[in-house]
């Protein structure tokens, strides 16, 4: 069903194919043995053109885990294309020595250029604030372990809301589930783009709001999505420097929230949530991380015809 195919965004996979790889990697990780070395002989190449922690070490460790073998390069400056070399040349080079490729860029577009060059599976890891569909089958696959469905959720998604690409991928993800509410807390220099309220929600009459004050909706959520203010996508640093602590959440403003809420963030925080709270039960990002870990191994599983 995913063998040579290629994932640039959420939407290039249905529910029931998610639904499968999401109990692939609940049987992974209750069994930790099983399909272990069943990827051994096969090269997964990363290809990082922007810094990453979590997602390039979560496929390297998925894949060795897996039994498999990981080359490639975590910044441009150690690639070819310092030298000039296009994407198109990069990904036709690399396919020649890897079964399946993963990819961060960071403009957008350029992983849908580079799946039709590529002769293997290509993966996206992030194209600027496009799509980050791993982070999404990450963050759905939390939602499921710890609520026990995706459907029927107040779902918030708190701080930058425009460039944050896995907010964006998420909320077009979750349109897709009966029942969801969406609610939109930023400035409003940051909020959600027009394409996704307006191109995606409104169309499938999903119901949602926006507001820029997070005590007056937390007691709402089932789930609390928080993101970073990412500097890296800011043109002017006064801009950037105003708005990088619009949010923090602290025991204070969880006093306020449902003791079932689960708070998610895609990580690196910075200073958006308070590390006294890294001990509250509610507070699963580390436990997404390390499901993170085990839906790329079902991904790369399946991509190579495995799982």
């Amino acid at each position: 069903m995913f063998k040579e195919r290629h994932l640039v965004e959420p939407g290039n996979l249905t529910l029931e194919e998610m639904d499968k790889l999401f109990d692939l990697a609940e049987q992974i990780e209750r069994e930790p043995q099983y399909l272990r070395e069943s990827c051994r002989g096969k090269v997964l190449a990363t290809l990082f053109f922007e810094p990453s922690t979590r997602t390039r070490l979560s496929f390297e460790a998925a894949m060795l885990r897996l039994g498999g073998a990981c080359l490639g390069f975590s910044e441009p400056g150690s690639s070819s294309t310092a030298k000039g070399e296009s994407l198109a040349d990069t990904i036709r080079t690399v396919s020649c020595y890897a079964d399946v490729i993963v990819m961060r860029n960071p403009k957008e577009g350029a992983a849908l250029l580079a799946s039709r060059y590529a002769s293997v599976p290509l993966i996206n890891a992030g194209d600027g604030g496009h799509h980050h569909p791993t982070q999404t089958l990450t963050d759905l696959l939390t939602i499921r372990r710890l609520h026990g469905s995706i459907q029927g959720l107040t779902v918030g998604f708190c701080g930058d809301l425009k460039f944050g690409r896995t907010v964006h991928s998420l909320a077009k993800a979750l349109a897709r589930y009966p029942a969801i509410k969406m609610l939109f807390i930023s400035p409003p220099e940051l909020g959600v783009p027009a394409y996704i309220t307006d191109g995606i929600l409104k169309k499938a009459g999903i119901p949602y709001g926006e507001t820029s004050n997070l005590e007056t909706v937390i007691g709402e959520l089932d789930v609390l999505y928080m993101t970073r203010v990412q500097r890296e996508r800011f043109f002017n640093e006064e801009d950037y420097i105003r708005l990088k602590d619009s949010y923090i959440l602290n025991r204070e403003k969880m006093g306020q929230a449902r003791d079932t809420l689960i708070i998610l963030h895609p990580l690196p925080r910075v200073h958006e949530i308070s590390p006294e709270l890294d001990d509250d039960p509610r507070a699963a990002y580390f436990k997404q991380a390390k499901y993170g870990m085990y839906v790329r191994m079902a991904l790369l599983a399946s991509f190579l015809g495995i799982g």
